[in-house]
């Protein structure tokens, strides 16, 4: 049976909203301030006990301490040829860095998830500059078409639409998912569709949209050293960006957006 529907039947579906609002918050907040801390000349390794610390004193925990396969931090960080799952690692950031951050945190049982990717300082490419305004662009089309009777296709459709428009590689094999008592749950959310297609949302689901996109050529592959973080097969430069949402009556709410 679908987990989706496990939850919708077997939760109070007031406590997990009200979790996942306080939670997505707190989340939001923590990666807004990443945004402004993150300075060249830091190490992965230095942000990542910086999460740590923050997510704990805004009351939330760590979520990929609650992972089967232990993830070593408590937040992904990707670089340049990095797409996504980056484990954390003593490489300085210097100037003109491609970083994408991806964090999911615990509160009162329920899970939120969102991502960013930023360049470090004040220089870099515009190619790459473009590419994030891009798959940002990409993500919120996505969103925008969130209602209850959307199909994931239509979700899928608008996203992969924007990253074409703008000459990007379209991941395929890396997808959004639905969230909730588990990090990743049904439906997969992926970032390219036929409309009309896949499972139609209904009130009270939460999903997470998130677009990944690259440079050049979208194969991708784990690097066997860390045995998490995914990079591009090419060398090109990978970007992600995600929110966690919530399907209401009248469209939709990002829960994890800061206040």
């Amino acid at each position: 049976m679908n987990k989706l529907f496990v939850q919708r039947e077997s939760e109070n579906l007031e406590e997990k909203i009200k979790a996942m609002r306080a939670g997505g918050k707190i989340l939001g907040g923590v990666l807004r301030d990443l945004r402004e801390y993150v300075k060249p000349g830091m190490t992965g390794k230095e942000v990542d006990a910086w999460v740590r610390k923050t997510i704990e004193e805004r009351g939330a925990k760590v979520a990929y301490d609650y992972l089967e396969e232990s993830f070593p931090g408590a937040i992904c960080i990707s670089v340049n040829d990095e797409l996504v799952h980056g484990a954390p690692t003593d490489y300085v950031f210097e100037e003109g860095d491609k970083v994408s951050f991806d964090l999911d945190v615990l509160y009162e049982g329920y899970y939120t998830d969102s991502a960013f990717t930023m360049i470090v300082g004040d220089k870099g490419s515009p190619a790459v500059k473009q590419m994030i305004k891009t798959t940002e662009r990409a993500m919120w089309a996505g969103i925008d078409v969130v209602k209850a009777g959307t199909r994931i296709g239509d979700i899928g459709y608008a996203v992969e639409k924007v990253l074409r428009a703008g000459k990007l590689g379209v991941i395929e094999n890396y997808v959004g998912h639905g969230i909730g008592k588990e990090m990743h749950m049904r439906p997969d959310i992926p970032n390219y569709g036929s409309r009309g297609h896949g499972y139609m949302l209904k009130v009270g689901d939460t999903i997470c949209i998130e677009p990944m996109s690259c440079l050049g050529k979208p194969a991708n592959y784990v690097d066997r050293e860390s045995n998490w973080t995914v990079k591009m097969k090419d060398g090109s430069i990978g970007c992600h960006c995600e929110h966690t949402i919530l399907v209401t009556e009248d469209g939709c709410e990002v829960l994890t957006l800061a206040d």
